[in-house]
This record gives C-alpha cells, structure tokens and sequence, in this order.
C-alpha cells in the first residue's frame, strides 16, 4: 500500500475468521496508510501494527463495538520503537497531523485514526483509555 505499510499487515489478525476488506473498507486503508506513513515520518521511528482494520467477526471477537474505526479500515492500535504510548500522543497531538483520534490505550499502545470519510473533518481527539474508563489526554 505504502513504502512502509502493507496490506497484509493492516488486515493481519491472529483470529480464525475472514479479514479482508470490501472495497470501500480498502480504499481507507489506503488512506490510512499514507495517514502512517506522515506519522512515521512525524516520529522518525518504526511503526509495529497492532491491529488495524477488523471485519465483524474479527471485531466480536476482541470485544470491540461495532462503532469502532477499525471496521471500517480508518484505525490502527501501534507501537512505536523508542516512544512510550504518552510520548506518542503528544507528539501527534503538537503536530500538524489531520488526525480523528489518538488514543492511550492501557498505557501499552496508541490508537490513531483517520476520519470515516475521506472528506470527513477529523475531530482531533486525544483520550486515555484504562482500566479506569475513558477521559481526555491532558
């Protein structure tokens, strides 16, 4: 898809179910994709995909919502080599980047997204999600 990311690895799931995207699931990806790759670059670091898009049996299966960005290929949970999740969010957050959500999920990974439509305003919002609920990152 990108210099750095592929589509294996942006539909890679560990769960016995069909994870391929439909067309329109794909074309955000793609979008997605290059949404990591000015991320990477932001960071100037390697980016390991944790999870990226998810069809509905992928998504049940973790527990998520069927709300949740990755099914529609707009979400990624990374890790980034040499940041810690925080420093991660702040980093995106003090850039530029035209993201929809950054997340600090249970201190151990960051979720990044890009808006559900490729003309779609991002709400920029940063958030901690922990055994404690949900805030604002601050």
């Amino acid at each position: 898809m990108t210099p750095h990311f592929t589509l294996k690895e942006l539909t890679a799931t560990s769960r016995k179910f069909d994870n391929t995207p439909n067309e329109a699931e794909l074309a955000n990806l793609q979008r997605l994709a290059l949404f990591l790759e000015d991320v990477r670059t932001l960071l100037d670091a390697s980016i390991i995909i944790n999870s990226a898009f998810r069809s509905k049996e992928v998504n049940d299966a973790v527990g998520s919502k069927d709300s949740s960005q990755h099914r529609h290929g707009c979400a990624a949970d990374i890790k980034v080599v040499g940041s810690t999740p925080d420093e991660v969010v702040r980093k995106i957050v003090a850039s530029g980047l035209m993201f929809d959500q950054v997340i600090r999920e249970f201190d151990s990974w960051t979720h990044i997204s890009i808006p559900n439509k490729a003309d779609g305003i991002p709400r920029k919002q940063a958030l901690i999600i922990d055994k404690t609920g949900t805030r604002l990152f601050v």
